[in-house]
């Protein structure tokens, strides 16, 4: 029988600890490669021009520069290529058999056409869901002019679906910032047509609109938002006096705030690392920062899989939530140098700063799963001392003097749109309580709602929740005379008050104040 403390066997193991250890020292700078890039490389992808990349960056025609027609001869769009548009098809076609709820929204409400006369100008991730949505709101009646809120969550094929069937978009994978900005004006600044209604994510579009076309602003019937960068851009306009418009905050409906933000990234943040990393989450240390709904996805789906979760708040609240579902709630400073992962969900800047970023150790992991790409301050990175390698479509190993690497993903834009797909069925939650507020703020009579921000009623996130569950063939008990009388309810509901938020969000309490809608 081999014996464990044999001398051979004790000298193998020294050796194999010195080569591990060796494995781990920083590469050198003269010894390091230039990594080409990898296969996986999708032809889509961007390099922005503030970096130094060590790969060719691509050299195909842009967008804007290309002359396109669809099959009607119409050429009202910019997009990546429109002969993509059959394969998009095929994308929003599988996207409607998990969104029921909203075509059978479609279905109901297209005889009526609720959205007669709206002119909605959006800016939104383009999918394959968002696309669903949009070709709901034109059965409704609506003419709809689109753009992307993030410039790396484009799908090229759906863009082109759109574009092929009459819709007005202006979107690709890979936008630089210039490019950005110019499909959010194409949306907006056209002859002819000017918008009354809008569907923002993030508050960009809103903000395009109040700086450079004020005069449409004022014209416009009702602001829809649903993200909680764009609620608290709204509540500021509000609070300063200049929100001439009203505004609905769809981020804290319960049917938003408790499915999308939760459930959503509870499934696709393990899908955005694992696709751009392969990483093995088993014994990791991970610090996610914020305790939001959005924090809350993320660590429980972390911790399922046996990570070693930390977490940072500002909020008491959160933090003692976090708590209570035993994570250790830390000052990002106190983990940076041992964790190997850190995600940003909070929807602020500058949480993860370059003193942090110095302080990583090598090979750490960094996203974001909030909003934008202001969370991780990745402009502190685009300086001459560090080296940026392209190794994967959306990962960047930033290389420091000494050889430490950081594994950025997405350049600190979402992680999950960017870098993976996400739940249709969530998103269809979602997309029906956007149409349902479109709905209701372009047919209120005047006078209903003013210049502010509002909530969605109890009653309609209700009706959005019905309308999901025959999918799960769920079966409501209903309230006898007697119960009801007793709960001081109706029988068919609302079974909530306006007040109920999603209490474990740190957003809600924020805008707990806001009015209800119908009130």
């Amino acid at each position: 029988s081999f014996c464990w403390d044999h001398p051979s066997f004790l000298a193998a193991q020294i050796q194999f600890a010195d080569d591990m250890q060796e494995f781990t020292k920083f590469p050198t700078k003269t010894g390091r490669r230039s990594l080409s890039r990898s296969i996986s490389q999708s032809s889509t992808d961007s390099y922005s021009s503030a970096a130094s990349y060590t790969d060719s960056s691509d050299d195909e025609v842009s967008p804007r520069e290309k002359q396109q027609t669809n099959s009607k001869g119409s050429s009202n769009f910019c997009v990546k290529n429109i002969k993509q548009a059959e394969f998009g098809r095929r994308e929003i076609e599988i996207a409607e058999q998990d969104m029921s709820a909203l075509i059978s929204l479609r279905k109901r409400a297209q005889g009526e056409k609720p959205l007669a006369g709206a002119k909605i100008v959006g800016c939104t991730h383009i999918t394959a869901q968002t696309a669903v949505l949009i070709e709901t709101l034109c059965a409704l009646g609506a003419q709809c002019r689109w753009s992307a809120c993030n410039i790396y969550s484009t799908q090229n094929e759906v863009a082109a679906a759109l574009a092929e069937a009459g819709v007005a978009v202006f979107a690709w994978k890979g936008e630089s910032e210039d490019d950005f900005w110019w499909c959010i004006d194409r949306c907006v600044n056209v002859d002819g047509w000017q918008a009354n209604m809008i569907l923002d994510d993030g508050g960009d579009l809103t903000h395009w609109v109040y700086k450079k076309y004020p005069n449409v602003f004022k014209k416009i019937r009702g602001i829809v938002e649903e993200s909680v960068t764009g609620v608290h851009r709204l509540y500021q306009l509000s609070k300063a006096g200049k929100l001439c418009v009203p505004a609905m905050n769809v981020n804290d409906s319960v049917t938003k705030q408790k499915f999308d933000n939760l459930y959503c990234c509870r499934e696709s943040i393990l899908d955005g690392l694992k696709r751009t990393t392969d990483v093995m989450f088993g014994g990791k240390q991970v610090v996610v920062c914020g305790y939001g709904e959005v924090g809350k996805g993320c660590c429980a789906a972390l911790k399922a899989l046996g990570a070693i979760v930390y977490v940072t708040e500002i909020d008491p609240i959160c933090a003692l939530q976090a708590c209570m579902d035993g994570f250790r709630v830390v000052k990002l400073s106190e983990v940076i140098r041992q964790v190997d992962v850190v995600i940003t969900c909070t929807g602020n800047k500058n949480v993860v700063t370059r003193e942090h970023l110095d302080r990583m150790k090598n090979s750490c992991i960094v996203c974001n799963m909030g909003h934008s790409n202001t969370e991780i301050d990745v402009t502190s990175l685009r300086t001459p001392e560090l080296t940026w390698e392209r190794v994967r479509s959306q990962v960047d190993h930033v290389i420091w003097p000494d050889g430490k690497r950081v594994v950025l993903l997405a350049e600190g834009r979402l992680l999950n749109l960017s870098c993976s797909t996400v739940p249709t069925f969530v998103l269809s939650i979602t997309a029906t309580t956007q149409a349902l507020a479109l709905i209701e703020l372009y047919n209120a009579p005047e006078g209903r709602y003013k210049q502010d921000v509002y909530l969605l009623p109890k009653k309609m996130d209700e009706y959005v929740a019905s309308l999901h569950l025959p999918s799960f063939d769920a079966h409501l008990t209903e309230l006898t005379d007697d119960q009801a009388k007793y709960l001081g309810l109706n029988k068919n509901g609302p079974f909530k008050p306006n007040y109920y938020r999603s209490v474990s969000a740190g957003a809600g309490s924020r805008w707990g104040h806001l009015p209800a809608l119908g009130q």
